[in-house]
């Protein structure tokens, strides 16, 4: 009769850390990520970015019009890896530059 208390207290606690066990995970989050390293739609960049550039001439050229310029010259990479030319937009002319992450920046 010992035995079978024994035995049937074992069960009870085992059953007891099984169910411990069963807790529910927090949900997946609803919203993007809140980390402004990661949440790129709101970067404004005042000065271009040092770095190594991958882009050619053609595709520093067509990133520059996609942000509005036209009529774009004298693109040169210079030391720093950025590209700098002349462009137009509204009727202005401005120096640009584009770095290596694809921000477009005038002077």
């Amino acid at each position: 009769m010992r035995n079978s208390f024994v035995i049937g207290a074992l069960l009870a606690f085992a059953a007891g850390g099984a169910l411990a066990q069963t807790a529910s995970s927090p949900p997946p989050a609803q919203n993007g990520p809140q980390n402004s390293a990661i949440n790129s739609s709101n970067k404004a960049v005042e000065a271009p970015v040092k770095g190594r550039n991958s882009f050619s001439e053609g595709e520093a050229k067509s990133r520059i019009e996609k942000a509005g310029y036209s009529d774009i010259s004298g693109l040169k990479k210079d030391d720093d890896g950025i590209w700098r030319g002349k462009a137009t937009k509204d009727g202005r002319s401005v120096d640009v530059s584009l770095d290596y992450q694809g921000n477009v920046v005038t002077r």
